[in-house]
């Protein structure tokens, strides 16, 4: 064990020492692949601050029903029996929502007590809630928008709203934006292997005086491979943490002008760096990929050298 541990850290010194000779040139390399890296962290940020959003919508099936304005609470209780027989589902639910509950929920969710105060009287008719968790069977007996068309006859109805069709865009839209970020990740990715390859490439040529002493004197080939491995690991992570701070640099800029947008919306809503596990995932894959693009060099130009 002490001398695994041995030879490693003299493999360590040897990459630090390399990279010490020519600090501009791994420098410019770093900024480079940092640059390559910095579109798909920044990509994985925004969705991570999107998706406990997206989560918190609801995606299934939904119908919202108003009742109109006159009609007593006792009307509106009485209208759920043709509700149901319109939607013809035993399985969907319908919940009543009334009107003081709809003010108290709208308060609590948008932050808008203070204009729906000026307003004095509760300006929110009572209304039904229709979850079709069946979504065949409701297709047995016509399309949501067919069910929201007949419920809209009904006797005391002012208006009915299909509420999860967007929802279900969204839904799509992050599910497009992940593939889309996917292939961005894997180009970019590649992108990162190259430049590490060509890196470590010109220290092999540069050193292949070297590496032939080296080989005459005995050294074995993992004693040969380990610095090459090592710089291209330890360029790959400098990448990644120099990616990661720029990211989350700009996120302060960024978020002052989405403040002033969210705030015409009564939102609070602010986007966040990632968290300390997710971040050093990240830079245990630029590691891995600086690491990847060494290896691929080191075996390729020293086996043409031997």
């Amino acid at each position: 064990m002490k001398r695994w541990f041995r030879q490693h850290s003299f493999a360590i010194g040897s990459a630090l020492g390399t990279l010490g000779k020519s600090p501009l040139s791994f420098l410019f390399n770093v900024i480079v692949v940092a640059i390559a890296l910095t579109l798909p962290f920044a990509g994985l940020t925004l969705l991570d601050n999107v998706r406990p959003m997206s989560e918190q919508l609801s995606v299934e099936p939904e119908i919202s029903l108003f009742v109109k304005a006159g009609t007593t609470r006792e009307q509106a209780l009485a209208m759920e029996p043709a509700i149901r027989a319109i939607l013809a589902d035993p399985k969907s639910r319908i919940v009543f929502v009334p009107r003081e509950q709809a003010l108290e929920s709208l308060n609590s969710k948008t932050g808008l007590t203070d204009v729906l105060a000026t307003l004095g009287e509760n300006p929110l008719p009572d209304g039904y809630v229709l979850k079709l968790d069946s979504f065949r069977s409701v297709n047995e007996a016509g399309s949501v928008d067919a069910i929201a068309a007949r419920l809209r006859t009904l006797p005391g109805v002012d208006a009915v709203q299909v509420d999860s069709a967007w929802v279900k865009r969204l839904a799509a839209l992050l599910r497009v934006l992940r593939l889309i970020l996917l292939l961005l990740a894997v180009t970019l990715g590649m992108v990162v292997v190259a430049v590490v390859f060509n890196t470590i490439r010109l220290q092999v040529l540069t050193q292949r005086d070297e590496i032939a002493v080296s080989k005459l004197i005995g050294a074995t080939d993992g004693f040969i491979h380990r610095p090459f491995y090592y710089t291209g690991g330890l360029l790959g992570l400098c990448a990644g943490a120099v990616a990661l701070g720029a990211v989350t640099l700009s996120l302060q800029p960024l978020n002052l002008a989405i403040g002033d947008f969210a705030r015409l919306y009564g939102s609070s809503f602010q986007l966040a760096p990632l968290g300390p596990v997710f971040m050093g995932l990240l830079l245990a894959v630029s590691a891995t990929l600086g690491l990847a693009g060494a290896v691929l060099s080191v075996r390729r130009h020293l086996a043409r050298l031997r």
